[in-house]
């Protein structure tokens, strides 16, 4: 099955304000997966964002990164009221679950502790299992939304881990800069991953640093990895 590539629209965990002129380069290079936060544009900002990325036929992803529950409550509403595909984050399931029920929108929370902002996973590799195992088990939850890369121990590892409890698509987000770590996330069996910032701020690995340089360099790494069935 080919690895998705979500190209977000945001830098340090939230939107950028220029979302829609970099939206405009991400389509041009065949971007079809483009994400953003829940933080870092007003409402109508990101309705409007939504809209165009729907327009030209991709699929939208809202974020949550809000460090409490009542924000998060708000951002699980925004999303439904600007109508976004999929739900990002976050990690007060029954809430949230709650908000989305009777709406289109495929839900990924976060499994293990998320602390801070920019968002990082703690916990040991055995207490975010335990997390993915029971998130992925409600009615509602279409997978699980991973930071990997903001874990400070084996990713490799806990990657595999997650994926071995749970036959619903795991996506890995956050902090994902190389070929390299690609290549990670194909072996350990997720079905998506997000980058960001390393795009925006040209620094993925690639002879070129501005933003379709880098974009079509990861989409070329994506397509050779799938073909050669990692």
């Amino acid at each position: 099955m080919s690895l998705k590539f979500i190209f977000m629209l945001t830098r340090n965990d939230q939107t950028i304000k220029d979302a829609e002129e970099h939206l405009e380069t991400a389509v041009s290079c065949g971007v079809k997966h483009i994400g953003f936060k829940d933080i870092g544009l007003p409402f109508e900002k990101l309705k409007i964002l939504n809209e165009k990325i729907k327009k030209y036929g991709a699929e939208s992803y809202l974020e949550v990164v809000s460090l409490d529950k009542d924000s998060e409550m708000l951002s699980a509403q925004t999303a439904v009221d600007i109508g976004v595909d999929n739900l990002l984050g976050g990690t007060n399931v029954h809430s949230v679950l709650s908000i989305i029920k009777g709406t289109k929108i495929k839900y990924y929370p976060f499994p293990g502790e998320i602390v801070g902002h920019p968002s990082v996973l703690s916990g040991s590799i055995e207490e975010i299992v335990k997390s993915s195992n029971k998130l992925a088990g409600h009615e509602g939850v279409h997978g699980l939304d991973l930071l990997a890369y903001r874990f400070a121990g084996d990713v490799p590892s806990l990657m595999t881990a997650v994926r071995s409890v749970t036959d619903k698509p795991v996506i890995i987000a956050g902090s994902i800069d190389c070929k390299k770590k690609i290549i990670e996330v194909m072996k350990s069996g997720a079905r998506a991953f997000t980058i960001g910032t390393a795009a925006l701020d040209g620094v993925y690995t690639s002879k070129g640093h501005n933003l379709t340089s880098q974009l079509i360099k990861i989409i070329e790494d994506v397509a050779a990895i799938d073909s050669k069935d990692l």
